[in-house]
């Protein structure tokens, strides 16, 4: 069976090496492997075009994961990719990253309960709950 796979929703201004340290250490720390694509537009996109590319990538995924940095509540696009998962039945959780914390502004969309720490063993475990409650598990 193929690894899941995972859509990294993240603040395109503030954490973008977060999100490449994320990736990256998900192939080498994680005990449970996932996939995660780097779908992140390069070019500026007009709203609806962004809008649709993300809809298709996103349901092409088993879970969405959400790095929850320091800036979030200046992140507009991260609250619309939450909103596109929950539309296509795709699971979300999220993770700290950035010195961001359980005090730290969360996304719209985005529950307490359902964002933990950087530590892979909660991550694992989370990625593990995701594939039994997806649409695409």
């Amino acid at each position: 069976m193929a690894n899941p796979r995972a859509f990294l929703s993240f603040d395109f201004d503030h954490d973008e090496t977060s999100k490449m340290l994320f990736a990256g250490q998900a192939k080498e720390d994680s005990p449970t492997p996932f996939t995660v694509q780097d779908w992140s537009s390069k070019t500026s996109l007009p709203q609806a075009q962004w809008e649709r590319l993300v809809k298709a990538k996103m349901a092409n995924t088993n879970m969405c994961i959400v790095l929850v940095g320091r800036f979030m509540a200046t992140a507009t696009g991260v609250a619309k990719e939450i909103a596109m998962a929950k539309e296509l039945h795709v699971p979300v959780f999220g993770v700290y990253v950035d010195g961001a914390g359980t005090t730290s502004v969360l996304p719209v969309g985005l529950q307490r309960n359902r964002t933990m720490a950087w530590k892979w063993d909660l991550v694992a475990a989370a990625v593990r709950q995701m594939m039994g409650e997806g649409k695409n598990a």
